[in-house]
């Protein structure tokens, strides 16, 4: 690489910030994060692994509310995604605050695409190690966006990040239908992570969704995810 990965600031002959493609290494190697928007709302939902034995899994939060109507679940570096989501938290209070009305999800995705960009023309600074799945409903309805380590971002029906990523990716391809209703969303979520996590228990899964009828967002309690498991136990273990 002729040392054109030693500064955030070095074009590769290629054209290519090497810096830019090694905080990708980060978060494809995070856990498995999704999100899938359908007409009945949004719907973001996370992995969370056992470390440790003694680790509480509830003290790890993998999907994060933003603002009422807007969520987040990241995957990477989870340090780098939190101040990410501090700063995208801030500006959709700003923008309340301006214009009293919700912010669209696209404005607060891009103000954190902008942020990161910076963080890749700078001397002295890395990008961040993050990507993000911003999710929401707003006057346009549900809408979906990933935004990677770079500052791009690009609106997604379904999506998905992390490790085993293109195994959760194949079967959204394959199983994702627009005109779901929140449940049936919800449902295919928990599917597609069912192939990656370690094991499918109710401490292993988080999930938020953004219903298109409240345009609030709600964390599932432990009860609804264990029952959406069970569900999909019993559908699995019928079909052998």
């Amino acid at each position: 690489m002729a040392g054109y990965d030693r500064a955030i600031t070095i074009f590769s002959p290629e054209g290519e910030l090497y810096q830019v493609r090694y905080a990708g290494e980060a978060v494809k190697r995070g856990w498995a994060t999704l999100g899938i928007k359908c007409s009945g709302g949004v719907v973001l939902a996370a992995e969370k692994r056992k470390m440790s034995p003694l680790i509480d899994l509830t003290s790890i939060d993998k999907v994060y509310m933003v603002d009422e109507h807007i969520g987040i679940a990241p995957s990477g570096l989870h340090a780098d995604a939190r101040i990410l989501i501090d700063y995208a938290r801030e500006q959709a209070q700003t923008y309340r605050l301006l214009f009293d009305e919700p912010a669209e999800v696209e404005y607060v995705t891009k103000k954190i695409s902008d942020l990161k960009q910076v963080y890749t023309q700078h001397g002295g600074v890395r990008p961040f190690g993050a990507a993000l799945i911003v999710g929401g409903v707003d006057s346009h309805g549900p809408m979906l966006f990933q935004t990677d380590p770079g500052g791009i971002y690009f609106g997604y029906y379904a999506t998905a990040l992390g490790n085993s990523s293109s195994t959760i990716l194949d079967y959204l391809e394959k199983n994702y239908k627009y005109e779901m209703d929140i449940g049936e969303c919800t449902k295919l979520a928990v599917k597609a992570l069912s192939l990656v996590v370690e094991s499918l228990e109710v401490d292993r899964i988080e999930m938020g969704t953004i219903d298109v009828a409240t345009k609030k967002y709600r964390k599932l309690s432990s009860e609804e995810v264990k029952a959406l498991i069970d569900k999909i136990k019993a559908e699995q273990g019928s079909t052998q």
